[in-house]
């Protein structure tokens, strides 16, 4: 039986970008780094170093090699935050491309953009 969401797969064009963007833009934490020496290297990062979700970053390209048959679209992703407005304007401050609020029956969301133009949502739950 399933009981949580334990990792998330993202695949981007560049590591690198992405793990600054992460931490950098969005605060996220470097949890792990690992690399098979073989050309496969993927980092783990997360909201905080105890959080129960974290998003492993793999080179999109070199998996496609290994595994052709792969969807490597961005996932969607929903983040929750405590301090959306906060965290809205943060993003907007260090120039990351955010959308208009929009009102949900089930709270605020608002979008932002990668630096490879992958979406994300935040969702401030009512």
């Amino acid at each position: 039986m399933i009981n949580k969401v334990g990792q998330i797969m993202l695949y981007v064009n560049n590591q690198d970008e992405a793990v600054n963007f992460w931490t950098e833009k969005v605060g996220f934490c470097v949890i792990s780094e690992e690399d098979n020496g073989q050309g496969m290297r993927w980092i783990e990062i997360a909201p905080a170093k105890d959080a129960e979700t974290s998003i492993i970053l793999h080179n999109k390209e070199f998996v496609a090699k290994m595994s052709p048959e792969l969807n490597l679209g961005t996932p969607s992703l929903m983040f929750f935050s405590e301090n959306f407005d906060q965290l809205r304007s943060d993003l907007s401050n260090k120039n990351v491309t955010v959308g208009e609020i929009v009102n949900m029956p089930s709270g605020r969301v608002f979008n932002f953009a990668d630096s490879e133009e992958n979406y994300f949502a935040v969702m401030e739950k009512k």
